[in-house]
């Protein structure tokens, strides 16, 4: 199994601000994330 180049919070905490109301262009551009990795 690959591992994951974040830890678990770190992804939570990406997904909670999406929830938050940033967008997710521009938490992609701030956390390194691609966008299809962040849709995926």
């Amino acid at each position: 199994m690959k591992r994951s180049r974040f830890s678990e919070e770190q992804i939570i905490g990406i997904l909670k601000g999406n929830q938050a109301g940033l967008g997710a262009k521009e938490l992609c551009r701030k956390h390194g994330v691609n966008d299809a990795t962040f849709y995926k």
